[in-house]
């Protein structure tokens, strides 16, 4: 299933000094610097390191791409060759399969939720190769859910909302499953892909929502109670323009572009992802790794910055999901790190112009090179 050496793609140089970089701190762009890889993380002592030289170009922390799904290895290596060097799965079953797919080496790290939560009559309980173990129909169900998951080693847990009557877990299952991880010391992810889902999931209580809805903007009683509740959003805006297009071709995605922009307006912290997928049975094919970058193009459009959303791929995620040796450049800090060609800081489609990356020290080809 999968490796423990890092494929032909990839490879350790060993000390690295990077030098004449523009760093990204999180804000603004820095003067040329040196940046030391040393091992798996970053250094400070470019004595006897062998060095690249970045003649001007910006170095970012590697990017995290909050929604992903994985079920093969070179999906890995594919989000790693677009600078991606975190994925955050939101199902993957079974166990063994997530278990593998951890010991992967040279491409993206890889955190899981492994199985989901979802009712039983829902659009999930029919899609392709769902283990009847993920539906949940009671609060107690929920509990024994989040304990299995949980034996199994998750790092999140994830559960399906849907619009009320439309199959879903109730009210009062999803708020024991919220509960039940906590207790557990983890936090939860809830899928809400309608206007009616979407209250569901934010009343749950769940530290992050992903999507946004399909059928309209989100409501404003729903994003002030998700400002209130700190909450975070993943609007894997590219999924549901994907989505649109298969049901309602040349249909217009003003209002996931408006939701999201409400979202930013009314303080609510939002996190990059996309729901990359290549497997058979979800509603559209998202590419991984690129899609990463026409997320942000899509973030640019409801109106947040550069640096807003090079934070929501880098430190947001990072402290969200509680990532603290990442998502930013320094010493101590895991060695993911992203070489562009241009300023990102002023044009966000800079990202895509991928030179290097490096995921735990582990040099990576990039993209169309």
């Amino acid at each position: 299933m999968s490796s423990t050496a890092p494929t032909p793609g990839s490879r350790n140089r060993g000390r690295v000094a990077i030098i004449n970089a523009r760093v990204f701190d999180g804000t603004t762009l820095l003067d040329p610097a040196t940046v030391v890889i040393d091992g798996t993380v970053i250094g400070e002592d470019a004595a006897g390191a062998e060095m690249i030289d970045a003649a001007g170009a910006v170095l970012l922390p590697g990017f995290i791409d909050a929604h992903v799904h994985i079920d093969a290895p070179e999906q890995l290596h594919t989000l790693a060759a677009w600078g991606v060097t975190t994925g955050l799965d939101m199902a993957c079953w079974p166990a063994d399969r997530v278990a593998a797919l951890r010991r992967v080496r040279g491409g993206a790290d890889f955190r899981s939720a492994g199985l989901p939560a979802i009712g039983d009559g829902g659009p999930h309980s029919c899609m392709p190769g769902m283990d009847a173990d993920a539906i949940v129909r009671t609060p107690e169900d929920a509990r024994r859910h989040v304990a299995q998951r949980v034996s199994e080693g998750v790092d999140y847990i994830k559960g399906v909302a849907e619009a009320p009557g439309d199959g879903g877990p109730s009210s009062e299952v999803l708020h024991a499953l919220v509960a039940a991880a906590r207790e557990h010391g983890r936090k939860t992810v809830i899928h809400a892909g309608s206007r009616g889902a979407y209250t569901m999931a934010v009343e749950s209580g769940a530290e992050f929502i992903t999507h946004v809805p399909l059928d309209g903007v989100i409501d404003p009683r729903d994003i002030a109670a998700m400002k209130a509740n700190r909450q975070s959003v993943i609007p894997t805006m590219t999924m549901m323009e994907g989505i649109l297009a298969k049901v309602a071709p040349h249909a217009p995605i003003d209002h996931l572009i408006a939701s999201v922009g409400a979202l930013h307006g009314g303080g609510v912290e939002i996190i990059a992802g996309t729901d990359a997928n290549t497997a058979p049975g979800p509603p559209a094919r998202v590419e991984h790794g690129e899609s990463l970058h026409h997320e942000f193009e899509l973030m640019a459009a409801a109106g947040l910055t550069p640096a807003e959303i090079l934070r929501c791929a880098t430190v947001r995620p990072a402290a969200a999901f509680g990532l603290s040796d990442r998502g930013v450049i320094a010493p101590g800090k895991r060695a993911d790190l992203l070489l562009v060609e241009g300023d990102p800081t002023a044009d966000i489609t800079a990202t895509r112009n991928v030179r290097a990356v490096w995921c735990a020290g582990v040099e990576h080809a990039p993209a169309g090179r």
